[in-house]
Parts: C-alpha cells; sequence; structure tokens
C-alpha cells in the first residue's frame, strides 16, 4: 500500500481554484468541446494519466465523442478520422507536453495559426498547458479513478 497524498483543494485552495478559473475559461472559450477533449484525452495518454483518461472519456461520450475516434486517439496520425484542424492541435498536444523532446516548428506553428488564429491558438496552447498540470497534480497525488 502507498502511502497516502495531500488533496490539492485543501492543501492549496487558492492555486486549485486557479486552476479551475482556467479551466473555466477554456470551456467558456470559442474552441470546438470536442476538440478540448480530444486534447485532453491525448496529453493524458502521453502521461499515463488514469484519473484525467476516465474523466475526459467520459466527459468526450458525453458531448457525443463517437468511441472509435476515442479508441484510435493514440493513432491519429494512421486515419482520416480527424479534421485538419484536430490533426494540428493533437500535433501540438503531442510537442507541448514531450516538450523537452520536441521543437514547436515553423511549418507547425504557422499551420496552427493559419487553423485557429491568433486567440484560439493562444487558447489551444493554454488548454493544452492545463491538461498537462492537470495530469501533474493527479498523478502525483494518486487520485483515485471514478466508478
Amino acid at each position: 500500500m502507498s502511502t497516502p497524498r495531500l488533496r490539492i483543494p485543501q492543501a492549496a485552495a487558492e492555486a486549485f481554484k486557479a486552476m479551475l478559473d482556467l479551466e473555466r475559461f477554456l470551456n467558456a472559450s470559442s474552441l470546438d468541446k470536442k476538440l478540448l477533449e480530444l486534447v485532453k484525452i491525448r496529453a493524458s495518454q502521453i502521461n499515463r494519466c488514469a484519473y484525467c483518461l476516465n474523466m475526459h472519456t467520459r466527459d468526450a461520450i458525453k458531448i457525443g465523442e463517437s468511441s472509435q475516434r476515442i479508441f484510435l486517439l493514440e493513432a491519429w496520425r494512421e486515419t482520416t478520422l480527424y479534421t485538419p484542424q484536430e490533426r494540428a492541435a493533437l500535433e501540438l498536444t503531442e510537442q507541448l507536453t514531450l516538450i523537452a523532446h520536441h521543437e514547436i516548428t515553423d511549418t507547425l506553428y504557422t499551420r496552427l495559426l493559419t487553423l485557429f488564429g491568433e486567440k484560439d491558438l493562444a487558447t489551444l496552447i493554454m488548454a493544452v498547458a492545463v491538461i498537462n498540470t492537470w495530469n501533474r497534480i493527479a498523478i502525483s497525488t494518486q487520485l483515485p479513478i471514478e466508478d
């Protein structure tokens, strides 16, 4: 049995509230909600965060995302199931999540800017940063998955 872990909402309530405020900002943004969930799932796959994978696959299904697209998300490059915008967002998600191993090339950046525009691209970058932070919180505190 592992050592009991702290709970961020109690131990750092103001920081946790700031994270929730960022999440509210993202949810109120003009980015497509299914795209946001795909980004959250993909980052959580890379980070191997069971808590967030469980949450965001459920959330994606609730808003109408297909099981097939969720099942094949890890192999998104190998299918035609994802739009050019989703493909660019997933590539950015992978590169930002693994930033120590990848650079954001000018080619990718230009494509993202063309597909999203400045405001939505800024929001997308924030979305990737936020889910990576949530993954790290859930993993380090060993949040149990919900049934």
